[in-house]
């Protein structure tokens, strides 16, 4: 698929964003040689004419004493020209950050610890996402430099190996690695790790990144050997210069109104050089974490080149002149995507119907909300969104960049809720924020008609329109979409809306899974049906596998059979005779089309991206053979029409013509390369399968044949041995 949008991690668009600014840092200053102090006086010269920026600009300090990075047995170091964005943004690009963990991995520096546990991936994302979002650093004073800074003998050569080895580690992008990553994992190189004693920050006072640099030791043994700021003043000042020569968030170059500085001996060592630049510099040291109350880094809004994937600080980037969806850096990089070989490939097979997907936003974006206006704009500012509002922890971690640190509460990413997180007694516990609780008490009547929009549930629900809850509601509330309207029309022989239990697969489901406690919100729109939902794909921890646990209405008991199956209940203590139904959970971490078991009522897949894994080439011609209704929600309308060529592709058949979900997530998801509208669950649309060929139509579901009548009269009560009695069965049927 040439847009991966809405299918990619955001994080791994935030580490190439960081590591192509990097690398652009460290070979300007790696390249000026003898002529160092003619250039800085040009640079100076330079910034001392640039326009002024009226915000106040913060530079952070962030010293790190207890992590350091280890590479994966296939990274061995070696000379190299450093971290290149292409290595993320390639043609062949990982998808999620669990495919960096076999060759890049945090590991513990504190005494007495071996770093085990960072074996496991989830620890190591958690505190790589520490260092670049600093999540668990928030709302606290960031510790002097002087207790973990590195040795400045040689900047160039410690920069240069740490390009070196950021290289190496995402040498993992290939597309052959991505279906053995989660139960191949390789062995940790002997050498001791890297660590990152310090991280500079330039930022706005609204939290834009603006530059960076990384201070990177070569061993363990020398964390915490820092020496003092004297040395860190120049590295500091020089990233300073080229943050706003080449600023990474976003618009032109310019410098700051006001610098403010969050470390008071480097504070003290800038005085006499940021006034040089015509900046004035705070009279004090910042004291806290940000310049304002609720500080946090924005969503960065740097774009791509769609062709070349330079970056935004790079080169200008503008939209194509006829569909305004995709970007390019220049009428080179659109004339080579516009003659692509095949046809169907090329921007002049796309760019009409790009320039319909265009003529969706507007459609897309009417939203009942009053914050639509906001989080539907291109600009959106999703880190501060969710900032602003205390959703910064739970299940609000899956759709933020702020992930939670070791020893933060909830379930790691990826792994199976245990049931005394799942079952403390808030079944909404993953869904609140850190201010009043976001979900009210369950109406106490059920649903008197079928909703079909969020307006209508929200009022039933007794929710606010100004409540985010959509942002997570979308995932239950698509499949309740499912079950009362879709399949209802495309599938009336099915009558759905009678039946008194259903059985659900939802395929390809690691991230949904990871959210699976807002299923338990099907209980109460249908709370007269038994729900079996089983999240089946290859992408779910293996540790997960064959488990189930099933959901109740009411107060906590929770069971654990033996065996591999482990099952969590919510048990209601005042039961209705033939009244409310449960919610069961079943888990199989293995790819669709290896699943054994009773063919279900319906599948269910969100956000598929047939055209982004080999195994649906196998799964489709499974729900093929199987001839089950089978619904797959998409982020965009060019989702779905790539989708349409996989199935013709796989199995013959095609899709039926996808249509707006009117359950879609609220927030626009980031684009890099183009302007498309995407959001989560935006388009909804089923298998229509290919007929079965003439003279091999399948009988007729019926009830089965009688059995045959015996020709021989029974035999007599006294028999021979050896003789066999006469089948009891079959007097049973008579």
């Amino acid at each position: 698929m040439e847009f991966v949008s809405g299918y990619r991690d955001e994080f791994l668009d935030f580490a190439a964003l960081l590591f192509g600014w990097f690398h652009k840092f460290v070979a300007e200053r790696g390249a000026l040689g003898a002529s160092l102090e003619g250039r800085w006086r040009q640079l100076e010269a330079q910034v001392r004419r640039l326009p002024q920026d009226s915000a106040l600009w913060v530079l952070h300090v962030l010293p790190n004493s207890n992590v350091g990075i280890s590479l994966g047995q296939g990274v061995e170091p070696g000379p190299g020209p450093g971290l290149e964005a292409a290595r993320l943004l390639g043609d062949e690009p990982p998808l999620h950050l669990r495919d960096l963990s076999p060759y890049v991995s945090f590991v513990s520096l504190e005494e007495g610890e071996d770093g085990e546990e960072e074996e496991d991936e989830e620890h190591g994302q958690e505190k790589g996402a520490g260092m670049e979002k600093v999540g668990p650093e928030e709302g606290r004073e960031p510790a002097p430099p002087s207790r973990a800074s590195p040795r400045e003998s040689n900047p160039s050569e410690e920069t240069k190996k740490e390009a070196r080895e950021g290289e190496d580690g995402c040498r993992e992008d290939r597309a052959e690695e991505m279906a053995g990553t989660e139960k191949r994992r390789p062995r940790r190189s002997d050498a001791a790790p890297l660590h990152l004693s310090c991280l500079l920050l330039v930022t706005d006072e609204h939290g834009t990144i603006l530059g960076i640099d990384l201070l990177v030791d070569g061993t363990q043994g020398s964390a915490g050997q820092g020496s003092s700021t004297e040395n860190l003043a120049p590295r500091a000042y020089a990233l300073l210069c080229h943050s706003m020569a080449c600023p990474m968030g976003s618009g032109e170059p310019r410098k700051p109104r006001q610098l403010t500085v969050g470390d008071a001996p480097l504070h003290r060592e800038l005085e006499s050089l940021v006034p040089r630049l015509g900046i004035k510099l705070a009279k004090t040291p910042m004291r806290t974490w940000g310049p304002r109350p609720g500080f946090t880094f924005a969503s960065l809004r740097a774009r791509t080149c769609h062709v070349c994937h330079r970056h935004s600080f790079e080169v200008k980037l503008t939209p194509c002149p006829q569909c305004s969806a995709v970007l390019y850096c220049g009428e080179a990089c659109l004339r080579a995507d516009w003659r692509r070989c095949p046809d169907d490939v090329s921007h002049r097979f796309w760019c009409p119907r790009l320039a319909a997907f265009m003529d969706r936003a507007g459609e897309l974006a009417a939203l009942p909300f009053t914050y639509t206006a906001e989080v539907t704009s291109e600009t959106f500012n999703k880190e501060a969104f969710l900032a602003s509002r205390g959703l910064t922890r739970g299940y609000w971690t899956h759709i933020s960049m702020l992930l939670p640190g070791p020893g933060s509460a909830g379930h790691p990413r990826g792994s199976m809720p245990t049931p005394n997180l799942l079952l403390n007694g808030d079944p909404y516990q993953f869904l609140q924020g850190e201010g009043p609780a976001l979900m009210p008490p369950v109406p106490l009547d059920p649903p008197r008609s079928l909703f079909a929009s969020w307006q209508d549930y929200y009022t039933w629900r007794g929710l606010s329109l100004d409540s985010p809850m959509a942002v997570l509601l979308t995932y239950p509330l698509t499949v309740y979409y499912v079950i009362t309207h879709l399949v209802p029309q495309s599938f009336p022989e099915l009558n759905i809306q009678n039946k008194q239990s259903l059985k659900i697969h939802v395929v390809e489901a690691s991230k949904e899974f990871d959210l699976v406690m807002v299923f338990w919100e099907l209980l109460v729109l249908l709370p007269h049906v038994a729900l079996e939902l089983q999240f089946v794909g290859d992408g779910l921890p293996p540790e997960s596998d064959q488990q189930h646990f099933t959901l109740q209405r009411d107060g906590p008991e929770v069971s654990v059979r033996p065996g591999s199956a482990a099952s969590a209940r919510l048990i209601s203590g005042n039961k209705e005779k033939g009244g409310r139904r449960d919610l069961q959970i079943k888990v199989c971490a293995r790819p669709y089309h290896l699943l054994q078991g009773p063919k279900p009522d319906l599948v269910i897949g969100f956000n598929s991206g047939f055209g982004l894994k080999d195994t649906w080439l196998s799964s489709l011609p499974r729900l093929q053979s199987l001839r089950v209704p089978a619904f797959f929600t998409e982020s965009s309308e060019y989702g779905c029409v790539m989708d349409e060529q996989t199935m013709a592709v796989a199995t013959g058949g095609g899709t039926s013509p996808a249509r707006p979900n009117p359950f879609r997530s609220p927030f626009r998801l980031r684009a890099a390369d183009n302007c498309m509208p995407w959001y989560c669950n935006a388009f909804i649309f089923h298998l229509v399968y290919k007929p079965p060929p003439a003279g091999a139509a399948r009988p007729v579901p019926g009830p089965a044949p009688r059995a045959p009548t015996p020709a021989d009269p029974p035999m007599p009560a006294r028999r021979r041995r050896g003789e066999k009695k006469p089948g009891r069965g079959v007097r049973r049927r008579r």
